[in-house]
């Protein structure tokens, strides 16, 4: 199986086009399971699928000015890329919940964004 190198990811947030400098990015899609054991299972627990969400982060360097996101607000369009024009994608409607600018006297400025799903996440059918 040939492997993908995750360098020239992208990031899409709010206007559709690329965030400059970001660097990288998490994205956590995850179910929540919910135990339905009872006396007819006899001691072994059984489980039901419930809700599932999805969140995340993405951070780079600060390229011009910072992304025009902020907090609460409205939920942005957002879309996470394995690489640049590739198949793969992850994209759906977003809160930014937390924004952390990072900066010192030895180091390149840079910005983090986490974000939390709101509604579904679409998954590209792509390799």
């Amino acid at each position: 199986m040939a492997h993908l190198a995750g360098k020239a990811g992208q990031v899409d947030a709010a206007t559709g086009v690329a965030v400059a400098g970001i660097k990288s990015w998490t994205l956590d899609y995850t179910a929540d399971v919910l135990e339905t054991t009872d006396f007819a299972d006899i001691g072994v627990k059984s489980y039901i699928i419930g809700g599932s969400g999805w969140s995340g982060s993405f951070e780079g360097f600060k390229d011009a000015a910072p992304l025009g996101l902020t907090t609460g607000g409205t939920a942005i369009d957002l879309k996470l890329w394995e690489e640049t024009g590739a198949a793969k994608s992850w994209s759906g409607k977003a809160w930014i919940i937390g924004i952390h600018p990072n900066t010192s006297n030895d180091g390149i400025v840079t910005y983090a964004y986490d974000f939390q799903g709101t509604a579904g996440l679409t998954v590209s059918s792509g390799a």
